[in-house]
């Protein structure tokens, strides 16, 4: 009987040890994978090659990107905002617009593709894209187990700065946020291993490569801007080799700038100090890695007026995407309010991409007339439902105002009195 029992326990203990080294096995077989990904990565970095010179593109092709929910409402609307600001350009064939279909999450569950094939071609054939919210699956919500599509767009095409600028006058602030947008855990997000029913792994990417260009991107924009500081947030005393890989790509890129002051944080403590009013007018360009980015920017956003409010720049040296922040709202769609959605993320975002293609005079103009009707005036208010402006009526209020010759005074005079 004694001889029977460990016979069983044996042959079971053996069983449990073949699982286990099965189970190791695969998950090193896929993490072998990620890290040939990564590695062919780092060598195309080492090849990439200048900045795009719009100044010398005759015409300048925006892709026009709708995606989902509410997105096609606001997509419709700041091209219509955009046509009229840009109509002589227009006319002189120094801009043209292209309307790119096929994001939607329906069209990419069908094709099993972040990004369709030939959404993904029709997208490389422009120069910057302007796109609305697009739907990011998630465990449990009905659709397969895709990657963002964000994500996938700037992986594919090396948008590896995403910058938001936010701007509170009256509160002395104004900050401008470098988050590294291709590495970190959202570059293999969906790559991770289940190694056991109750062992779940996923990795994270940080290379010297990223990491300095997007600090030097930060360090550049702050000698460009008249900056003084920049600020590096990490959790370096805790994730010790990735975050310390960054924080020390920030030394080595911070010799070439002497002149600019530089700090590190960690991302905890600075979640709290941009809401302390005695320390977070000091703080003017922070680089982060993609995770703390992302936190502290939707925070940021918040502060200025909601993630609605903001837009987004995500730049790389030959292509660029500028979007909305916030998400695609489907509840607004199926409640058959979508023409009620509040425009300003999309507006603004295309104001920052007026000036990244060579109109800062236009993308100044929008984003103060997108100020004193947001924040300030006020006088036609969208609500989100029947009770408020339809997005249309707020793109005419927009219009009017950037087209008065007074929106540059009319904002001196909002900021001066808010102060």
């Amino acid at each position: 009987m004694v001889d029977s029992v460990l016979s069983t326990l044996l042959a079971h203990d053996k069983e449990v040890g073949l699982t286990t080294t099965q189970a190791i096995e695969s998950a090193k077989a896929q993490f072998g994978e990620v890290l040939e990904q990564q590695l062919q990565r780092i060598e195309r970095l080492k090849r990439e090659g200048d900045w795009t010179d719009y100044a010398s593109i005759e015409p300048i092709t925006i892709g026009m990107i709708g995606g989902d929910g509410i997105g096609p409402t606001i997509s419709d609307e700041t091209r219509r905002v955009l046509q009229h600001l840009l109509r002589d350009s227009l006319e002189a064939g120094k801009v043209a617009f292209r309307t790119i279909e096929g994001l939607t999450i329906e069209n990419r569950a069908a094709e099993m593709q972040s990004i369709p094939d030939d959404v993904l071609a029709a997208i490389k054939d422009c120069h910057v894209i302007l796109k609305g919210p697009t739907h990011t699956p998630e465990r449990g919500d009905g659709w397969p187990n895709l990657e963002s599509a964000n994500v996938a767009m700037r992986k594919e095409l090396d948008l590896f700065a995403n910058v938001r600028p936010v701007q509170i006058p009256s509160q002395n602030i104004d900050w401008t946020f470098f988050r590294e947008n291709t590495e970190d855990l959202y570059a293999v997000g969906s790559q991770g291993v289940n190694v056991t029913d109750d062992l779940a792994i996923d990795f994270r990417v940080i290379t010297s490569q990223g990491s300095e260009r997007i600090i030097e991107a930060a360090f550049a924009h702050a000698r460009r801007t008249g900056k003084s500081k920049v600020t590096v947030v990490t959790k370096a005393n805790i994730v010790k080799t990735t975050d310390g890989k960054f924080l020390d790509m920030a030394r080595q890129v911070s010799e070439s700038y002497p002149e600019i002051e530089w700090d590190g944080w960690y991302i905890d403590i600075m979640t709290a100090k941009l809401l302390d009013p005695q320390r977070r007018h000091q703080f003017q360009v922070l680089v982060l890695p993609n995770l703390y980015g992302d936190i502290l920017t939707d925070e940021a956003a918040e502060l200025q007026g909601g993630v609605g409010t903001a837009g987004s720049a995500n730049i790389g040296k030959r292509y660029a995407m500028f979007e909305a922040i916030h998400g695609s709202a489907p509840r607004m769609v199926s409640e058959g309010r979508a023409q009620y959605a509040d425009p300003s993320s999309l507006l603004r975002a295309a104001a920052m991409m007026l000036d990244h293609i060579g109109f800062p005079d236009l993308g100044g103009r929008l984003h103060k007339a997108i100020d004193i009707c947001g924040q300030y005036e006020r006088r036609v208010l969208t609500t989100g439902r029947d009770t408020g402006a339809t997005t249309q009526e707020f793109g005419d209020y927009v219009m009017s105002t950037v087209e008065d010759a007074s929106v540059e005074d009319r904002w001196q005079e909002y900021v001066a009195g808010d102060s």
